[in-house]
């Protein structure tokens, strides 16, 4: 049985996820926990560290069960679980994690996965995601015997929200943002997406704020709670016909969060997306210009050239990594002082807190940025556009492969034979730390990649015009599905 568990159970860029009761089952969770316990045990435990491990969980069908399960099997093997009893944010248990000293941290998501889809995040006691040795020592240690033990350990539960929204407030001039609103110099909508982050920024505000698609829905309308314009029509709908309603209120923002809360999207008073391509830069600008806050900045290889533009402008020292966001904290630990690290599809943190992308952060952060200046935050960035002499668009496509054969054959064509021009432009260079990237002559550039999470060719472009970026990526597609 555990060679079987060993070939089934697969962690990927942030956690082993998979189709409930195919490839997520009860037998498989509770046979990995305790061993992603004991891992975490050995990896972070020390004299200060009590033996405790949290477990937490989203929405998603069955979390509660698989939460419940989870815990059950990690007591079973000796461990002291303090288990959630509601739902909450992942960046909610791995600030508990930190903050109440356990080993770390188990969580029941599969963040913006698909509604047939659960998971397992397996965060460490610093509160952030395990580094890959982390990851590999667990799926290593699923080929041995069991984990057991003659004496359980203690399961007791916890309420998450309360400390956790005291840390995020501490972070931010509250008052200011909550003013702002009840002024009516600001006004925000959050899209929930059905996930964690329901009632989130009500409970860290006093002031009233629109809050939509907070019902719990399992199947996420058919979609998957991903923070992308196609899944958005309702709040753009709900800001424009605000902006029709209220023209003279000066800022419109509006947020949306993943599944389980770690990543964040935002539209600006018309109901233009934002991603954080666009989300990052305003925020390094707001951290040094009027927080003025020091350290690097941290961005994948799939991040926007305007970030180490802005970098540059505030003399902020620059370091990039592979995709995903425990390469960002796995430097944040390393580091002397970072400001902030933010990856392309919405995953922001910072120095001053956990190593840990967080969503309802970043969000207060960016309302403190519009209450203070006033502006909209698309004003904000065009702003600093100005200031940089820097004008690109990003997009993305996701492409489903039908077979690991299909995936094997990509990346054989592109280690053989790596593009040497796209388009009708020269390829200067060639950065294959986390699939291909191909920086081109224009100053345009194209990514690559294929997830770590799902059967899924990503295919990434920022170039200096929109069409210009619909190009390169129909090229791209077009080479892919030859």
């Amino acid at each position: 049985m555990p060679n079987d568990f060993a070939s089934s159970i697969k962690f990927g860029t942030d956690g082993w996820r998979g189709i409930i009761a195919k490839d997520f089952t009860f037998e498989r969770l509770v046979y990995v926990a305790p061993i992603a316990a004991q891992i975490l045990e050995e990896t972070y435990g020390s004299a200060d560290k009590k033996h405790l491990v949290i477990v937490g969980y989203d929405r998603r069908f069955l979390s509660e069960e698989f939460a419940q399960a989870t815990a059950e099997a990690v007591q079973q093997a000796g461990f002291d679980v303090l288990l959630s009893n509601t739902f909450a944010p992942t960046p909610a248990f791995s600030w508990a994690a930190y903050h109440r000293h356990a080993l770390g941290a188990l969580v029941i998501t599969a963040s913006h996965n698909p509604g047939i889809y659960s998971g397992l995040k397996v965060k460490g006691a610093f509160g952030g995601s395990v580094p890959p040795v982390v990851t590999q020592a667990i799926q290593d240690r699923l080929v041995e015997a069991p984990v057991t033990t003659s004496t359980a350990g203690t399961l007791d539960t916890f309420d998450p929200w309360p400390e956790y929204c005291q840390v995020l407030q501490s972070k931010v001039d509250m008052d200011a943002i909550n003013q702002a609103i009840h002024q009516k110099r600001l006004k925000v909508f959050v899209d929930t997406m059905h996930g964690a982050t329901a009632t989130g920024l009500q409970r860290l505000l006093s002031a009233e704020i629109t809050e939509l698609n907070c019902d719990r829905d399992p199947l996420f309308e058919g979609g998957a709670p991903e923070p992308l314009p196609k899944y958005l029509g309702t709040l753009i709908q709900s800001i424009q016909t605000h902006r029709q309603q209220a023209p003279d209120e000066e800022a419109i923002v509006g947020f949306i969060f993943d599944g389980d809360g770690d990543r964040i999207a935002a539209m600006d008073g018309q109901g233009n997306f934002l991603s954080s391509q666009i989300l990052i830069p305003i925020l390094i600008e707001h951290l040094a210009a009027r927080r003025k806050f020091q350290g690097e900045v941290i961005k994948t290889i799939s991040g926007s050239e305007l970030i180490p533009q802005v970098a540059d402008l505030y003399q902020l020292p620059l370091h990039e990594t592979p995709i995903g966001y425990k390469y960002i904290a796995d430097y944040m630990l390393a580091a002397e002082s970072v400001l902030i690290g933010g990856e392309e599809s919405g995953g922001i943190g910072y120095g001053n807190h956990i190593p840990e992308r967080d969503g309802l952060l970043s969000a207060l952060y960016l309302l403190e940025a519009a209450a203070q200046t006033g502006q909209d935050l698309s004003h904000l960035y065009q702003q600093l556009q100005t200031q940089t002499g820097f004008t690109s668009f990003y997009d993305r496509i996701d492409l489903p492969l039908s077979s690991e054969a299909d995936k094997q054959k990509l990346i054989d064509q592109l280690q053989a034979a790596p593009f040497s021009q796209v388009l009708d432009q020269k390829v200067v260079d060639v950065l294959s730390i986390d699939g291909f990237k191909f920086n081109l002559a224009d100053q345009s550039w194209l990514l690559i990649r294929f997830s770590g999470t799902e059967p899924v060719l990503r295919l990434y472009c920022e170039s200096h015009h929109p069409d210009r970026v619909s190009k390169i990526l129909a090229w791209a597609k077009d080479w892919a599905l030859r």
